[in-house]
């Protein structure tokens, strides 16, 4: 190879920029379906309740509460599919174009049932089943042992059971149109904040589940009357404790449940 050639190598070689790679690792994203309510809060921003609930029951409030059946029909697979994709990858979602009142309802209820840790811990629950169970013949005992139950729920299930609370007692004010009264709500939400494991009796501590949340709908006021603290304060009414018959409970329960089955 000649003196020209090699300057002409050179010069070409010299020509050449090199571009530094500017592309950095982006973090995991954090999925909100599926995670402990702990790491899915956004506690940083202020918030104590999960994106996806605080999304999916501002929409319900603005479009829902007057829907036939909220909460009993099943939405658009495809849709709730769609929607809770766009969440895990942390993209907007915009549920007034992507979404509608039935989609938005079993989105909500699927990330409840999809905690890995549900709302009320298993040992929780199981405290909770046994004190109802051990008391029924002295429910003004019994309800105190339920608040101080209550009022050791993590700091993120206190939060979002509060929030739901809230929400269900206002979707019932409006169960004329919607027809969700309390008991059917009980119905929907006992076994998603609840879980029993598969039993015998499976089936029995469930209805007693539902008969408990039922019981904290219809006295929010009192359970959560010092919400600032963020523990509950269970206030006896006026007229003395009220007295929970666990079979007409049962009985109320079981009717309510054929109807919404029947409807």
């Amino acid at each position: 190879m000649g003196i020209g050639a090699s300057i002409t190598v050179c010069q070409s070689l010299s020509s050449i920029k090199i571009k530094h790679c500017s592309n950095k690792v982006r973090p995991e994203l954090r999925r909100s379906f599926g995670v402990p309510l702990d790491s899915s809060t956004e506690e940083e921003q202020g918030h104590h309740v999960p994106l996806v609930v605080r999304h999916t029951v501002g929409y319900l409030e603005e479009f829902g509460l007057n829907h036939k059946g909220l909460f009993r029909i099943s939405g658009s697979a495809t849709k709730i599919k769609a929607l809770k994709k766009k969440y895990d990858e942390g993209s907007e979602v915009d549920l007034v174009k992507e979404g509608d009142v039935d989609s938005v309802a079993s989105l909500l209820k699927l990330f409840l049932n999809e905690l890995p840790i549900a709302v009320f811990p298993d040992a929780l629950c199981t405290e909770i089943v046994t004190t109802f169970e051990d008391n029924t013949n002295h429910m003004a005992e019994c309800m105190g042992c339920l608040q101080r139950l209550l009022s050791s729920l993590p700091k993120a299930h206190y939060s979002l059971f509060h929030f739901l609370v809230r929400f269900l007692v206002k979707v019932a004010s409006y169960s004329d149109e919607n027809h969700m009264t309390l008991e059917n709500l009980a119905i929907v939400f006992g076994p998603a904040l609840f879980r029993i494991p598969c039993s015998p009796s499976a089936c029995e501590k469930q209805t007693i589940c539902n008969a408990i949340l039922l019981h904290f709908l219809q006295r929010h006021k009192e359970i959560f009357a010092d919400g600032s603290s963020g523990k509950c304060s269970l206030i006896e009414g006026n007229d003395g404790p009220q007295n929970i018959c666990p079979t007409l409970l049962h009985q109320g329960l079981t009717e309510e449940a054929e109807e919404t089955n029947h409807s």
